[in-house]
């Protein structure tokens, strides 16, 4: 039941940065049609998903959120490039911005998840096997 703990934590961990990526997002008062929205908060949800997942040792906790937070945000880093230009914000600042946020995202979930409820991943409470 631990690994499914997890999974749950660092999955509304997730949902709640797309909740905040998508308040951030509409704080220009732009208007973001409802595709968009659902991208933004489902893009930031899957970060949690893969993060309470993977199984990937990456030596510390906080590198495993930030390498999985940069991952799972470039398709919405991509489709950022789509947005009309802005001179206020470009095209290839919303691709950057994207990422560094989708990386801080997934430390933050991860420290929620390993820091906050010591929730260890897959690779860190699979039993090791006898050779």
């Amino acid at each position: 039941m631990h690994g499914g703990t997890r999974f749950l934590v660092c999955t509304l961990g997730g949902l709640v940065c797309g909740v905040l990526c998508y308040g951030l997002a509409s704080s220009s008062g732009a208007d973001i049609p409802t595709p968009v929205i659902a991208q933004i908060i489902a893009s930031r949800t899957l970060i949690g998903v893969a993060i309470g997942l993977s199984g990937f040792s990456l030596g510390h906790w906080a590198l495993h959120g930030v390498v999985l937070g940069g991952v799972f945000s470039l398709p919405l880093a991509f489709s950022g490039l789509m947005a009309p230009e802005n001179p206020e914000f470009s095209t290839s600042a919303m691709f950057f911005s994207t990422i560094i946020l989708g990386m801080i995202y997934g430390f933050l979930i991860e420290l929620v998840a390993s820091v906050v409820f010591k929730l260890r991943s897959a690779k860190a409470t699979a039993p090791a096997t006898a050779a």
